[in-house]
């Protein structure tokens, strides 16, 4: 493969007087380019992914480069065989991130220590620090940092429920929280501090991506791989010692390939192996796997006999009994 083409991950938190107008241009600019990806703009700053061939992802630095207030962002890179977006999406939203609070947090008023990929190392190792994942609890599974906590969340909004229930781990200890590529973590940090919730709070400058790419630590204490929103779902990220933390949903082997359920109704992201989705019918339930429209039957052009058949072989049918 040429990876010709480049995934830019990046954010930053600076006002935007006109985030509409903002926004409006900005995704005008994008597809004159032929740009494609998932932008957020707020009030309070910019949050994106974005890939296209080598020259476009310049020509868009360039651009968000030139603009006041963001002559200093900080893109992530990665090399790419192709986009990794379907679409160029460029949205309003009230927060960049959607912590939900009922106060706000400004990062440039409050925020947690940066840390640097080998300070973050140093506090994993070190058994007096708590290492916090604000990450979704599937974007866990597939992999994290050793020793870390999952917080159990579906949303990122939830994870101050969570750390407020659970804030005996926290109280009166040093804790280091970790996202992505920090833009989680600027607001969380914050948050904790605000709300007392620890001795010190630390946060991964950079964020996971930052920490595999970086010369010394090399992604060294991560397991598994790392989720990412976009076509690619999972990237890389130890080059020491790489290891396969998910487990598939069926038999529970180690499995690090996520795909969305094929029944369109539920659309889970579900951790399987291609044996086990061709076995399964790509289907987490037996209610999904038997679902009108599933995908994974039209995909396949399978008859009803087909159907049926596949289900007869783990011992389930398309009716009520199996036949």
């Amino acid at each position: 493969m040429s990876k010709d083409y480049r995934v830019l991950l990046y954010y930053k938190y600076e006002p935007i007087e006109n985030p509409g107008t903002f926004r409006d241009e900005h995704l005008e600019f994008c597809k004159s380019i032929g740009l494609r990806g998932r932008i957020l703009v707020g009030a309070e700053g910019i949050n994106g992914t974005v890939s296209g061939t080598i020259a476009q992802t310049e020509k868009y630095k360039e651009f968000l480069h030139s603009l006041p207030g963001f002559e200093d962002v900080w893109f992530k890179e990665d090399k790419a065989d192709d986009y990794a977006h379907k679409k160029m999406h460029v949205r309003y939203r009230e927060e960049i991130v959607s912590l939900s609070l009922e106060e706000d947090i400004d990062p440039d008023e409050i925020t947690g220590e940066y840390l640097k990929p080998q300070q973050f190392k140093e506090a994993i190792l070190d058994e007096d620090t708590i290492v916090l994942d604000t990450r979704n609890d599937y974007e866990y599974d597939l992999g994290h940092f050793k020793g870390a906590l999952r917080p159990e969340i579906r949303n990122f909004r939830d994870l101050p429920n969570w750390v407020k229930e659970n804030k005996e781990q926290f109280m009166d200890k040093k804790v280091v929280v970790y996202c992505t590529g920090g833009v989680r973590c600027e607001k969380f940090s914050g948050w904790m501090l605000r709300e007392g919730l620890a001795k010190e709070v630390g946060q991964l400058q950079g964020g996971i991506d930052t920490y595999g790419k970086d010369p010394e630590t090399q992604g060294e204490l991560w397991e598994g791989s790392m989720y990412v929103f976009d076509e690619r779902i999972s990237v890389p990220i130890n080059q020491v010692d790489p290891t396969i933390v998910g487990k598939d949903h069926y038999d529970g082997t180690p499995c690090d390939r996520y795909v969305n359920c094929a029944n369109p109704d539920c659309n889970e992201q579900v951790l399987m192996s291609k044996e086990n989705e061709d076995k399964y019918l790509r289907g987490c339930t037996a209610e999904c796997r038997k679902h009108p429209r599933n995908r994974y039957v039209t995909e396949h052009n399978l008859t009803e006999n087909e159907w049926e058949e596949r289900l007869n072989n783990i011992g389930e049918s398309l009716y009520e009994e199996v036949r």
